[in-house]
């Protein structure tokens, strides 16, 4: 027999026997962390599903939604938050880099995870940089840091080989493309009709922004969708370099500052109780970030319990206090003093006005006149956004200078 399988709560380990071609020692093929419970057979190495290691070939193909990598179990309150929130839909090839590194082959439903941190690391590379030319200097150093191999363009040309054999086929992308370029001074990736998570991750950030000022509702829906998104940390699992680090932090404080506006949205939809418990999550992840003490206080302070939230204010001061050497800044001050006072501002806002009901939706006795209700409703609400535009125009101009 080729082969042992043990199976142990519900995992498969598998072990090979085969001699490998270059020597007489079992070639041993490490388990997969992601492993469904029937995996496909180990195999030689294949065009749309097989991964090099150093001792032989794997398979790197994962097929179907049991194989996707569970959350990152840090995210806690984050995906609380998005939970049962559709991300998005898509039907062709999808690089995915929040969370482990993968790709999504639309064509066959099946995930493809690269084997070893290079591999991820490259891949990462390509794709956060796909349609420029990245130097074979650069890949080398995303890849071994100050210590490449003595051999490194030819290691980082094996690399660059096994992740073309990795990547769909034909299948999952137009007639004759061509994923990776190579060039004389390096390599080039290009996305074709692909997509990745990042590109619908900002689009629908974007769009939750855009939302923000008319329709808190919906920018928080479009925002639960754009965290959605994310499976774990950016480029986890990935060993990556200069070219991936800064990225990754962008990425990062995007994710936080979406998550931001998320929950500033979610309170001027007056309902506040329903997200302490996911604001105290973050503070716990991030006790430095200010904004979720404030958000945190506010939501207190709106469920009635203003002895709480002066308790938070004291919390983010120790820590604080205690990492950096500095007090609090003048925004959470000032809420705190708020909060002392019991300021009208404070107070949740009028819940967001229904919009207009599809007229197959209305009852015909009472149309005519929720249409012109609604219609007054729209009328006041333009008149008081005109008179704000002018005083705002008025106050730009009395302070620029005129010109001649």
């Amino acid at each position: 027999m080729a082969g042992r399988r043990h199976r142990a709560a519900g995992k498969v380990r598998r072990t090979d026997h085969r001699r490998s071609r270059h020597g007489t020692a079992p070639v041993r093929v490490p388990p997969c962390r992601w492993l469904p419970a029937a995996p496909p057979r180990a195999g030689r190495a294949s065009r749309n599903g097989a991964a090099m290691t150093a001792g032989g070939t794997i398979p790197a193909t994962i097929s179907g939604p049991g194989g996707r990598p569970p959350a990152d179990p840090r995210a806690g309150g984050v995906r609380e938050a998005v939970r049962g929130v559709p991300a998005h839909g898509s039907g062709g090839t999808e690089f995915r880099l929040l969370g482990p590194v993968g790709i999504r082959n639309g064509g066959t439903g099946t995930d493809i995870v690269p084997w070893g941190s290079k591999q991820r690391a490259l891949l990462s590379a390509l794709v956060l940089h796909a349609g420029r030319l990245l130097s074979v200097d650069q890949l080398t150093e995303e890849l071994w840091g100050d210590r490449p191999p003595a051999n490194a363009a030819n290691a980082l040309q094996a690399h660059v080989a096994r992740l073309r054999r990795l990547l769909p086929g034909p299948e999952g992308t137009v007639p004759g493309h061509e994923w990776i370029t190579t060039l004389p001074t390096g390599y080039r990736l290009s996305l074709g009709d692909a997509t990745t998570d990042v590109q619908h991750f900002h689009r629908l950030s974007a769009e939750g922004r855009a939302a923000a000022a008319g329709d808190p509702g919906r920018a928080a829906r479009l925002l639960r969708r754009a965290l959605a998104l994310w499976r774990g940390p950016a480029l986890q699992d990935s060993r990556y370099g200069p070219l991936c680090t800064g990225e990754a932090d962008r990425l990062e404080e995007n994710r936080l500052t979406a998550l931001e506006i998320l929950y500033e949205m979610s309170l001027c939809c007056a309902r506040p109780g329903e997200i302490i418990g996911e604001l105290e999550n973050l503070v716990a992840d991030h006790p430095l970030r200010e904004r979720f003490y404030d958000l945190l206080m506010l939501a207190l302070y709106r469920s009635g319990r203003q002895a709480e939230a002066l308790g938070v204010y004291e919390r983010a001061r120790r820590r604080l206090v205690e990492a950096l050497g500095i007090e609090p800044g003048p925004v959470l001050r000032c809420r705190m003093e708020a909060i002392l006072n019991h300021a009208p501002g404070l107070s949740a806002p009028a819940p967001p006005e229904a919009p207009y009901p599809a007229a197959e939706n209305r009852p015909g006795s009472r149309e005519l006149g929720s249409e012109i209700a609604w219609l007054r409703q729209r009328v006041d609400e333009l008149n008081r956004r005109q008179i704000a535009l002018a005083r705002r125009f008025d106050a730009l101009a009395a302070r620029t200078p005129p010109t001649f």
